[in-house]
């Protein structure tokens, strides 16, 4: 069996719930017939009948991550994966049902997911970190039902952990990072890049300041070729070129001095200022 190749393709929520209705349940003795033939014998048919049978149980461990804000989909396909290596690794002869066992994979799955994909800065690794991530809104909440109100200190008290370490993840908690490309309603194909202003040049700005370009290039062009063919040299040497050469290179080339060869560098930039003013001007 590959894990790389889930039972079903998920394309939309409603659809795959249909789909998953359409496998039936397995009793006790069904199951155990499933799992031996797979354990013994390799027979990938019994472990797709195992895994398709439990494929409602996914979604309805899944759904109580929903208030992490992934897409449910993406939840149901991670706790997919965990049902098949559940079924890669059950036991039969330990005389409990699949689903049983399969629950910690599915949980172990999704949970992983969701702390893989929350923030770019990471949550935590350690099962400590990872048991504050999932059980701090399940306590806040029930301390804001018994209290009316959310006590870092009684957070930490109950899950026995410090008081920082309640408060550093309620922080990292509300500051989720946002991916652009998420989809504001699941399954419609809306996202929040789609709500943001598009400051972007329009059409004909963009065909105004490409015109400037070339107006711009023409000119330096008429510019460069009033120079003479030494002072065209030094500049192209010196201003134009990737690898700018020093004066005292093109001192050596022209058999002149190196103050000699700034002097014309001078001068020559000097024409073309006045060349490229006069053309403004004009």
């Amino acid at each position: 069996m590959s894990l790389a190749n889930p039972p079903l393709l998920i394309d939309s929520l409603d659809h795959y719930l249909a789909r998953i209705k359409q496998f039936d349940l397995l009793d006790r003795d069904e199951e155990y017939a499933l799992a031996c033939r797979y354990r013994r014998l390799g027979d990938l048919e019994a472990a797709h009948r195992l895994i398709c049978s439990n494929l409602r149980f996914v979604v309805k461990i899944a759904n109580e991550y929903r208030g992490y804000g992934m897409k449910m989909l993406d939840l149901i396909q991670e706790g997919n994966i965990g049902l098949m290596m559940a079924v890669k690794k059950f036991d039969p002869e330990r005389g409990i049902r699949l689903i049983s066992y399969a629950v910690w994979w599915i949980r172990a799955y999704i949970q992983n997911y969701i702390v893989k994909t929350w923030s770019l800065v990471k949550i935590g690794t350690t099962q400590a970190q990872k048991k504050l991530f999932f059980k701090l809104k399940q306590t806040q909440a029930a301390l804001l039902r018994l209290t009316g109100q959310e006590n870092a200190e009684e957070i930490a008290q109950t899950l026995d952990v410090r008081n920082d370490e309640v408060e550093e993840m309620s922080r990292r908690l509300a500051a989720r990072d946002t991916s652009l490309d998420v989809e504001l309603i699941e399954g419609e194909d809306f996202t929040l890049m789609e709500t943001l202003a598009d400051n972007s040049p329009n059409q004909e700005t963009r065909l105004i300041e490409n015109e400037k370009r070339h107006r711009l290039a023409g000119e330096v062009r008429q510019a460069f070729d009033r120079l003479n063919d030494r002072e065209q040299k030094i500049i192209r040497s010196r201003i134009f070129a990737e690898s700018p050469r020093t004066l005292q290179e093109l001192a050596d080339d022209f058999g002149i001095s190196r103050e000699r060869v700034r002097q014309i560098e001078a001068h020559a930039l000097n024409k073309l200022r006045g060349f490229l003013d006069g053309l403004e001007t004009a």
